[in-house]
């Protein structure tokens, strides 16, 4: 009796393994099924082509591409290709295609940026005065570093797409610096906040002073190499723009986001400090401080030092579609990968994405 009773509970407990398991398996292909027909049903809307990575337990659970260009979008890439003297040769996406991330960029920067504090070489209660005497002649010297990661120098910043073309027209980062100390202020700083280029641009002047390096090499050097992300790069230009210069890919990106929800660790490398990661995180758009402009597609209420903060997570999508997210409390990270200018339903497609993958 004493031995049918054991077989009884070993068997109860075998029959109970297996079956969290089944269930187990078929949530996860449910899951699959869910991202696979989302990316079908959206990617035409987010011209043509995406990619899709979600990293979680330690290995990647999804990866997928959608390539199914319409006539127009053909046509509409070929004409801007043509402008930009690139190839205008319609090659599939995947996740070694290397695009422009936009704001995606403001992520890898003030991670470079927290490098430096993590050594010791710099604070983010530092003043820009310090660093950049043209500030202080324009009454802009006491905006600290945090300040400038996180959108609230106070400074009036023209729109995003003016800015980027006055600043490609620039040929040294000093000549940047000098057309940022001229523009107004809209508020004291720290209590404003203003999505724009300014703020890292001034973080990058600061820290290829006290690096004695081009931002591009810095970059390199202290995160695109430590991460693996051989495809990604600021490009060697006269300047550089942090807030959105970057290319890369999803495989590489992810990589960036993998570090992220490891607190700072990527294969057994420390890149930043868990603590600069906890800072990162703060939000710091606070009932004291006043949004002059925030992007819509953004649709979250906090941001913190290159990112933005919602509830258990962290993202900084940028404005050609591209979406990279990191949820601590579910344990994943994604980038979704597209290259489109219309923003109409940008944030409800991140937002039903979002929902999609805290099932996983």
């Amino acid at each position: 009796m004493q031995l049918k009773a054991i077989n009884s509970q070993q068997l109860f407990k075998t029959l109970t393994v297996i079956l969290l398991f089944v269930s187990t398996q078929l949530s996860a292909q449910n899951t699959t099924q869910k991202l696979d027909t989302w990316l079908k049903e959206n990617t035409p809307k987010m011209g043509g082509r995406s990619v899709l990575m979600v990293y979680k337990d330690g290995k990647i659970v999804y990866s997928r591409s959608e390539n199914k260009m319409n006539m127009s979008q053909r046509i509409a890439y070929r004409m801007i290709a043509r402008k930009q003297g690139k190839s205008t040769d319609l090659e599939d996406y995947d996740p070694n295609s290397q695009l422009q991330i936009a704001s995606c960029s403001k992520w890898l920067s003030a991670a470079l940026v927290m490098t430096f504090v993590d050594e010791g070489k710099l604070k983010t209660t530092d003043t820009i005065g310090k660093y950049l005497p043209a500030l202080s002649k324009s009454g802009k010297g006491k905006i600290t570093i945090a300040q400038c990661l996180s959108h609230t120098t106070g400074i009036k910043a023209p729109a995003l797409k003016e800015s980027l073309q006055e600043t490609k027209s620039l040929s040294s980062m000093e000549q940047a610096v000098a057309q940022i100390a001229d523009l107004p202020i809209e508020g004291t700083p720290g209590t404003v906040f203003h999505y724009s280029n300014v703020g890292l641009q001034l973080a990058g002047a600061i820290i290829e002073k006290i690096g004695n390096n081009s931002f591009e090499n810095l970059f390199q050097e202290r995160i695109a190499k430590p991460l693996e992300m051989k495809n990604t790069s600021f490009g060697q230009t006269k300047v550089p723009l942090p807030a959105g210069g970057a290319v890369s890919t999803t495989e590489d990106y992810l990589n960036f986001l993998i570090m992220i929800l490891n607190k700072g660790t990527f294969e057994g490398k420390r890149i930043l400090s868990e603590n600069s990661i906890k800072e990162m995180q703060i939000n710091r758009i606070t009932s004291k401080v006043k949004v002059a402009y925030s992007p819509a597609e953004a649709g979250v209420p906090g941001y913190g030092y290159g990112e933005w903060i919602s509830t258990g997570s962290v993202s900084s999508p940028g404005l050609f579609g591209s979406f990279p997210v990191v949820d601590n409390r579910k344990g994943y990270a994604a980038f979704l990968m597209t290259f489109y200018l219309k923003s109409d339903g940008k944030q409800q497609r991140y937002s039903e994405l979002k929902k999609i993958l805290d099932d996983i």
